[in-house]
């Protein structure tokens, strides 16, 4: 079954072509895709590599994690199943405005 890796710290030049190319190292890739800005066209600095089973998904992760690629250092991880962002936080409260205030207020 394939994997989807999320790759990032990716450096601008590198092209969807040249993240397959350096992925085949590690197995069969199924995808690759460097995301790019819809506006500009531009490279975000991350992309996504499909490799066709999970031991050569691990066997990328392993050789290429933390490696120089393109003058860069990658960051290799699988890909979350959500798709959404990445953070670990949120959900709480603001205490941007209302709550008690101590004078100086401006009603």
């Amino acid at each position: 079954m394939a994997q989807k890796l999320f790759i990032g710290g990716l450096a601008f030049t590198t092209s969807t072509e040249r993240l397959r190319e350096v992925f085949t190292a590690a197995g069969q890739v199924e995808s690759a895709a460097v995301v790019t800005d819809r506006e500009t066209g531009r490279s975000r600095g991350f992309g996504f590599v499909e490799m066709a089973t999970m031991e050569e998904a691990d066997k990328a992760i392993l050789q290429f994690n933390g490696k120089d690629v393109d003058g860069r250092q990658v960051r290799v991880e699988k890909a979350s199943a959500g798709g959404g962002t990445r953070s670990g936080g949120g959900g709480g409260y603001s205490r941007g405005f209302g709550g008690s205030s101590r004078g100086g207020g401006r009603w």
